[in-house]
């Protein structure tokens, strides 16, 4: 004859239960009820996805397309102006004081003007610059060869890196500086004309604008100018047309320009990086930095930018806005469907014993359970739609930033809990004996 079964205690029954491992009962029917209802939880699930895949990317693209657009809108040219007061002159040391008060990472263009005449007698504007730096400013320009000179011997297409092109810069002023040294011991030696401190013979190469070239070369052959009773001998290194006020001038490096002439850049150009406000601020600390100094801004060109960016920025918030509400919409017809086809589950719950908190709280916790999962996926989604349209539009890939995904968290789950009121509202109303009697 068997033994009879141990007798266990409660207590017993209990502590074996709590040592043994097992599932939170509340999370079983959370796991339960998105199984058993796989086509409402899936499609409140696809619409949180959406909603947060698109919140993502448009967060993503609008920190990236700022910068982009900014960098765009620098192909254009300056947008700060700096000129010298009337019967004053920019300092030497203008330039040194530009690039310390707004950083490496502005670019300066100086540019010095004269007048000179062609053989015929016939005025034509010269302007001496520093062609590393204008060839970074102006993108725009369409030029057909730049000069060969001093500063631009071992020019390569501009860089997007303002590090590389400030390294570019240095050694090219050196060898300016070389030159000039070379030019003034072969002037004190004779061997170079002494009104121009120029090798006889040996023409310097310019850049010529296209109606400049009309009148001063139209046989795009080498030409002499005469500034002040010195005349100097050019070679058009290439033509430039940009249909502007540049089409009627003769381009030259400024330190030719300044042996020649003796004229000190009277305007700088600026390409200031930054928003409009950065800008503004940037102008203030120039107009202290150069008080006898007129500093104007492009309102063309900052304008524009200002515009630009205004109106990207309302249009990525206003299509985030309509595609957000579009998913609470869906998420709201999805949860309110869902109530009405529990109303037997929620009544038993209440005829058991919970409590309308206890009911409403498992109902708002499948909701903000909807809502992180989609933020989840469609953070990971959102990343991938971002990058495409970067590499499609800007041919530069748009760089993740994830430091949006706790707003998109965030924003997601409380899209869910917005979505979850009225449905809560309903499940309220929920009697336990009408339920279960089938009325």
């Amino acid at each position: 004859m068997s033994a009879p079964s141990a007798v266990n205690t409660p207590q017993q029954v209990a502590g074996r239960r709590a040592n043994s491992p097992h599932t939170s009962m509340f999370v079983r029917m959370l796991i339960r009820a998105a199984v058993l209802r796989r086509g409402r939880a899936a499609s409140a699930l696809l619409a949180m996805v959406v909603a947060a895949a698109v919140a993502t990317a448009m967060m993503n693209l609008y920190v990236d397309v700022q910068a982009k657009l900014r960098t765009e809108f620098r192909n254009y040219g300056a947008n700060v102006v700096v000129v010298a007061k009337e019967s004053q002159s920019l300092p030497a040391n203008a330039l040194g004081k530009i690039d310390s008060a707004l950083g490496p990472k502005t670019l300066a263009v100086p540019f010095s003007y004269a007048v000179a005449r062609t053989q015929d007698g016939q005025s034509v504007v010269v302007v001496g610059t520093d062609f590393t730096r204008a060839r970074q400013l102006n993108h725009w320009w369409n030029v057909t060869r730049w000069p060969e000179t001093s500063t631009t011997a071992s020019l390569h297409p501009a860089q997007d890196n303002p590090n590389e092109a400030a390294q570019q810069i240095s050694p090219a002023h050196n060898a300016a500086a070389e030159r000039r040294n070379s030019l003034a011991q072969r002037v004190s030696a004779g061997k170079e004309s002494p009104s121009t401190g120029v090798p006889s013979g040996t023409p310097l190469p310019a850049l010529v604008g296209m109606r400049a070239a009309a009148v001063a070369t139209p046989d795009r052959k080498p030409f002499d100018l005469t500034f002040q009773g010195r005349t100097l001998q050019l070679a058009p290194a290439g033509l430039l047309q940009t249909g502007a006020g540049e089409d009627s001038r003769i381009y030259l490096d400024q330190s030719e320009f300044q042996n020649w002439t003796g004229v000190a850049p009277s305007t700088i150009e600026i390409a200031v990086n930054g928003s409009t406000e950065e800008i503004e601020q940037g102008i203030h600390q120039l107009a202290q930095a150069l008080p006898t100094a007129d500093v104007r801004p492009v309102r063309q060109i900052m304008e524009a930018e200002a515009n630009v960016l205004n109106k990207t920025r309302a249009t990525l918030y206003a299509a985030a806005t309509l595609i957000v509400l579009t998913a609470a919409l869906c998420v709201l017809a999805t949860l309110i469907g869902w109530v009405f086809d529990r109303r037997r589950d929620f009544a038993i719950m209440k005829a058991l014993g919970a409590s309308e908190r206890l009911v409403n709280g498992f109902f708002a916790a499948e909701a903000a359970a909807l809502g992180a999962i989609g933020a989840v996926l469609g953070f990971a989604i959102g990343i991938g739609v971002a990058a495409w349209i970067g590499r499609v539009n800007f041919h530069a890939p748009v760089v993740p930033r994830f430091s949006v995904f706790p707003y998109v968290l965030a924003g997601s789950i409380l899209v869910a809990l917005i979505s979850a009121v009225l449905p809560i509202g309903l499940l309220r109303r929920v009697q336990p004996a009408i339920i279960l009697r089938g009325e």
